[in-house]
């Protein structure tokens, strides 16, 4: 019989070894006892599962529901409780019969921080054991007193589950038979340091509940999604690679039905056909893992591993994904591995103790967003992040992932002021720790999934963030190019009169953009916060407002390197971006907005069809000025080339309001350019000046020190583009 100290510790959830008192147990005198806590139960037997047979009653020992007694026989046996409570009878199999979960090689790994793959063990996991069927539950919670599952199984009472400790690894795990796909579940904490109770979310959790609820939620673990060589192909260096960036809350809504989001069937059926339609290669979605506020735009996720409630289940992520690929489109995830919210359900001071952040503000709390910072230096972390990697890449079959907020990661005093951040043990400013994990993270990735794009959002001159880590390079395959964006935007917005004396904010990145390999980023942050939208940044009258977007977006589809565009921007949204609400769809009604509209197909059209304009995004030889002296006329021109050095393309920007007659540019070849675009045609709104979508021939004189010239009428606030044909 069990001394009344250790019930005590039962009843109140405060023992540390649940599994040395409850279930079956030898006592000194080799009799077999069992002892079950059932909060609720009047009667408990037992019964011999093999006979289906009861063999003992046992005795109620303490009112919250702490039951014992002997039963029959010399060595322990497979059996099952029935229980008697509030006027009805089940039959359940115990928890706490069966056996430890996790292998010993998985708690080695896990803690050494070199499991590759911690999702397919820690968290909730439906299966069979002992031909039982229900979930085994797992987390890491080193530092707390004890840990229960808790959830609509057990009537949210921790007392019913608490889970066994397996300490080499800090790892709590349970068995709890019955539980299925579809039960909702939290973790109950006790901290060691005060006694203080906490309910957190699964780190590892699957599934969620729509916020404001926060429980998560057991569904089986997705099958592997194998790789593509098409998907490979898309994603490589010499691709066409044009990116539609998402905010999948505010695409469109359902009016109708309260403003609701749309499903992701609703938007495997609208937004995956509507980007393939204008030529897009990729879809770009900001963050769509869990987060507890809207307005963050899921940049502070409380769950790395489940899908956002708002759009439905994580099988409908999966199809919509597999309609994307249908459609040719790749999908790149916005993922955040910088930082996360202190909210109390979520990863801070995780079993009481600072575990997944560090614990000094002046590195764990972020002072730009008020979240905190994970501990890179600590290896389970590192593997936490870099699973939830490749749990992205490899179970959902997303083709990429673009690394939120990387300048933030990579310097100790990234928006702090002298005496608000520690110094590396170098004495320096660079987060080492940090860096060794982005370098760990992208030869994971290379590993497993070399096809995947890698993409860092990094707006410092932080060395060699595209290049291979074998050659000290963080290992990201696009690095945005925030440079280029800042100071074309501010080119572009200016008054034409002012243009010619800052050219070089066109030219500028032209010094730097091989020194990585670049994406060109019109992205979400540019039309928010007071910034306007693009179409709202252009100078003039409605009519130059547009020619200016225009000409720009055919600039900047024409220069080196890949592209990236928001929601919105391909029919030049007039207004910020708000995501309460979905884009001005009834703008397509516009000829204006339906002719950038139309642009931005045609661009990504010539994009794909010109390999000149793809093949050597990030190579020198791909690109080659003509003019860029011309600041009097707010002239540029410029040629790229592909791997065939004769099929090359020629842009000419005209950035004034003035029609340029008789302008003459030199190319390297003889004959026929044909024009593919002129951002002035009447197709897309404009005066329709130039060669009208015909051919300009080379004439035998030299210039620009080239041995042919093209004699051109160059259309006002208007980006003409050629393609040399024999």
């Amino acid at each position: 019989m069990l001394d009344t100290r250790q019930i005590e510790q039962i009843c109140v959830a405060q023992h540390g070894d649940p599994f040395a008192v409850l279930g079956m147990h030898c006592d000194d005198m080799g009799r077999l006892w069992v002892r079950a806590m059932l909060p609720g139960a009047s009667h408990v037997q037992v019964l011999d599962a093999a006979r289906d047979q009861i063999v003992a009653d046992l005795v109620l020992r303490h009112p919250a529901g702490f039951f014992e007694g002997p039963v029959p026989g010399a060595a322990p046996f497979r059996y099952r409780l029935r229980i008697d409570a509030a006027g009805s009878t089940r039959t359940i199999d115990d928890a706490y019969r069966f056996g430890p979960v996790l292998g010993e090689t998985d708690l080695w790994l896990l803690a050494e921080g070199a499991h590759q793959r911690p999702f397919e063990v820690l968290g909730a996991h439906p299966r069979m054991i002992d031909d039982v069927a229900g979930t085994a539950f797992a987390v890491w919670a080193p530092n707390a007193e004890r840990v229960s599952v808790a959830g609509d199984f057990n009537d949210w009472d921790g007392r019913c589950h608490p889970m066994r400790f397996r300490p080499g690894a800090g790892i709590w795990e349970i068995f709890v038979p019955a539980v299925a796909a579809g039960a909702r579940y939290k973790f109950e904490l006790r901290r060691r340091a005060d006694g203080g109770i906490a309910y957190k979310c699964d780190p590892y959790g699957r599934q969620a509940e729509l916020r404001p609820a926060t429980a998560n939620v057991v569904i089986p673990l997705a099958q592997a999604v194998a790789a593509s060589d098409q998907r490979r192909r898309a994603n490589a260096a010499d691709a066409p690679i044009s990116i539609y960036e998402v905010h999948a809350g505010s695409w469109r809504r359902v009016a109708a039905e309260g403003n609701r989001f749309l499903t992701w069937q609703e938007l495997a059926d609208t937004l995956a056909p509507y980007a393939a339609n204008l030529g897009f290669t990729h879809i770009e979605l900001l963050p769509i893992t869990e987060h507890p506020l809207d307005a963050s735009w899921g940049y502070q996720p409380i769950g790395l591993y489940a899908p956002t409630a708002r759009h439905g289940e994580p099988a409908g992520l999966l199809s919509f994904i597999q309609r994307c690929h249908e459609h040719g489109l790749g999908v790149i995830l916005d993922w955040v591995p910088g930082h996360f919210p202190a909210d109390e359900h979520g990863l801070a001071r995780f079993d009481g103790t600072h575990l997944y952040e560090h614990s000094d503000p002046r590195e764990g709390m972020h002072p730009d967003w008020g979240t905190l910072i994970y501990n890179f230096g600590r290896r389970e972390v590192r593997n936490f992040l870099i699973s939830n990697a490749l749990y992205w890449l490899e179970r959902f079959g997303v083709d990429g992932l673009r690394v939120d907020a990387v300048a933030s990661m990579l310097y100790r005093d990234y928006s702090r002021a002298a005496g608000q951040w520690i110094a590396n043990v170098h004495g320096g400013r660079e987060n080492l720790e940090a860096i060794d994990f982005l370098r760990a993270l992208n030869a994971a990735i290379r590993s497993a999934r070399p096809e995947a794009l890698m993409v860092a959002e990094e707006s410092t001159s932080f060395p060699a963030v595209s290049r291979p880590v074998a050659d000290g390079g963080l290992g990201f395959n696009l690095k945005w190019n925030m440079g280029w964006m800042h100071d074309t935007l501010r080119y572009i917005g200016l008054d034409p009169v002012h243009r010619r004396h800052h050219q070089d904010d066109l030219t500028f990145g032209l010094l730097y953009a091989f020194h990585e390999n670049f994406l060109l980023p019109l992205s979400h942050d540019e039309v928010v916060h007071g910034k306007g939208s693009l179409l709202g940044r252009m100078p003039g009258d409605r009519w130059q407002r547009f020619a200016n977007l225009r000409a720009y977006l055919a600039f900047m589809w024409s220069h080196p390197g890949k592209k990236l565009l928001f929601m919105g921007g391909e029919f030049a949204q007039p207004g910020e971006w708000n995501h309460e609400h979905e884009l001005d769809w009834h703008l397509l009604g516009d000829p204006l907005h339906a002719g950038v509209h139309r642009l931005v197909h045609d661009l990504n059209r010539v994009l794909r069809s010109a390999p000149a304009l793809h093949e050597k995004d990030f190579e020198a030889a791909g690109f080659e000025w003509i003019d860029h002296s011309d600041a009097s006329q707010s002239v540029i021109a410029f040629l790229r080339r592909g791997r065939d050095p004769r099929r090359v393309v020629v842009t000419v920007c005209n950035f004034t309001p003035v029609v340029r007659h008789g302008y003459r540019i030199g190319v390297p070849h003889d004959g026929r350019y044909v024009e593919r675009i002129n951002t002035d045609s009447r197709y897309y709104g404009g005066g329709d000046i130039g060669t009208g979508f015909g051919a300009a021939q080379a004439q035998a004189q030299g210039w620009h020190q080239r041995p042919y010239s093209l004699l051109l009428t160059l259309p006002p606030l208007a980006t003409t583009i050629f393609e040399w044909t024999d």
